[in-house]
């Protein structure tokens, strides 16, 4: 896949307040995160190896929300999913917010940012927003 739309799974070992850029401070409880983002320009896909690189502490730059959060020593990238479609609102609407406001300054949205209290049921519930948004549901 060239580029779309991508859900980061990522863990938080422990509850954490971050400082989010203009969206000021946020607490996160430990558990798990889905960050849905898109990556429609001529890298793709490849924006994923950028948000990794910013959880392995490999960049300090912070340009999105989700950066506060990777760039915290207490999250982890555990995954994705990816769908080859610009769906990323779509997805996001699929999903329960855990942060309003998160990754969606530049649109309608009330978060793109969703939480669950284990990596199975963050999965199966990412993957099922990408499934319902690429069928056009």
């Amino acid at each position: 896949m060239a580029g779309g739309t991508y859900t980061l799974l990522v863990g938080l070992s422990r509850p954490v307040t971050l400082d989010v850029g203009a969206l000021g401070e946020v607490a996160l409880d430990a558990g798990w995160y889905g960050y849905t983002g898109s990556a429609l320009g001529s890298g793709g896909f490849s924006r994923l190896d950028r948000h990794r690189e910013v959880a392995a502490g490999e960049r300090d730059v912070r340009h999105w929300h989700v950066d506060y959060l990777l760039g915290n020593d207490a999250a982890t990238v555990a995954g994705d999913v990816r769908t080859a479609a610009e769906v990323e609102c779509a997805v996001a609407r699929q999903l329960p917010d855990a942060v309003p406001g998160f990754g969606c300054s530049d649109c309608d949205c009330t978060s793109h940012l969703t939480w669950a209290a284990d990596e199975s049921a963050l999965r199966a519930a990412v993957e099922g927003a990408h499934r319902a948004a690429s069928d056009g549901r």
